[in-house]
């Protein structure tokens, strides 16, 4: 289970490091294939980084898939919950579990019909060969145009990354009717950065003159002005 959790994690740092790579690659093969170096040009000439781009972006489609199964997992997902939010406890959990349970239902025959699609579209064929069974009336299917792979792999991407998030939503439902605790992510925390305690009762700003809010580092950074004790309009020393 410890690998499952951190699947998405692993998958999207691998192709989003490895898209970043060969686009760099490509750009720099683009521009320095314009210039008349002897040896180098022609060298440069006789790569072919044609299928770069195709290759992005079916990275990019993975990563939007699996990353959607990430977000489930972790709570980033934008989700408008006012009105749930004032509900009182039980009726509040209700209706939490009943949302969870609909994206799970959701993505389930999202993955379903996406794995009838992937089967269709050349999957069977593939597999069939592989088996060495017969396979007559059995169509191989499309491949894409600058790689000319199989157009199933890349289509792969939706039964595997729906059926991934719909084993998520199951995973926070059952965990939020054990602890009653949603996933949250805290968008302003840097993982690896601790954070420094907070003072509780603390006021960002304090009206120093009773007119106009000063923060707390004002005296420091104007000695000059709040040398000794101050004494307002009405002879009150503050």
């Amino acid at each position: 289970m410890k690998i499952l959790d951190h699947l998405e994690e692993w998958l999207i740092t691998f192709l989003m490091g490895a898209a970043t790579l060969i686009i760099f690659l490509s750009v720099m093969h683009r521009y320095l294939s314009g210039y008349d170096i002897p040896g180098l040009q022609d060298w440069l000439l006789s790569l072919n980084f044609g299928w770069a781009q195709e290759l992005c972006i079916i990275m990019f489609v993975w990563m939007a898939k699996f990353g959607a199964a990430y977000g489930v997992r972790t709570g980033i997902h934008v989700g408008v919950d006012v009105l749930i939010n004032r509900m009182s406890g039980r009726l509040r959990a209700k209706f939490v579990v009943l949302g969870l349970l609909a994206g799970a239902l959701f993505t389930g025959i999202v993955g379903t019909l996406g794995a009838h699609f992937v089967w269709e579209n050349g999957f069977h064929y593939a597999l069939y060969t592989a088996l060495g069974w017969d396979l007559v009336d059995v169509p191989e299917g499309p491949t894409t145009p600058d790689l000319e792979w199989p157009t199933w792999i890349v289509y792969s991407a939706i039964p595997l990354g729906s059926t991934l998030m719909c084993f998520r939503f199951l995973q926070v439902a059952v965990s939020f009717m054990r602890t009653g605790e949603l996933p949250h992510h805290d968008h302003g925390h840097v993982d690896g950065i601790e954070e420094e305690p907070v003072a509780d009762q603390v006021s960002a700003f304090q009206m120093e003159d009773n007119l106009h809010p000063h923060d707390l580092t004002y005296r420091k950074r104007h000695p000059e002005e709040t040398s000794g004790n101050a004494v307002d309009k009405g002879g009150k020393s503050s």
